[in-house]
């Protein structure tokens, strides 16, 4: 069994960044972080969500990326190999 130490990151695939951004600033309080190559990210406790640029997301990415659709990030403590 795998064991589970927590969430990196959640990645949500939206139509607009600064939309959607501000829109999770302005209603739940989350704080936008610039990270890498000029990606978004926003923070909220020890947790964050990435945004993905329909059309222009970063890898890995889903395999039919659409705005709402949403991938998952685990921290593991375990060796996935031997799952």
């Amino acid at each position: 069994m795998i064991e589970i130490k927590n969430l990196d990151h959640l990645v949500l695939t939206v139509k607009d960044i600064d939309k959607t951004a501000s829109f999770y600033e302005r209603v739940l309080g989350m704080k936008k972080e610039i990270f890498g190559a000029n990606r978004v990210a926003l923070k909220f406790g020890n947790q964050k969500i990435n945004l993905h640029q329909l059309g222009k997301e970063f890898e890995p990415k889903a395999i039919a990326p659409r705005p709402g659709s949403a991938d998952l990030c685990f921290i593991i403590e375990s060796d996935l190999a031997k799952a």
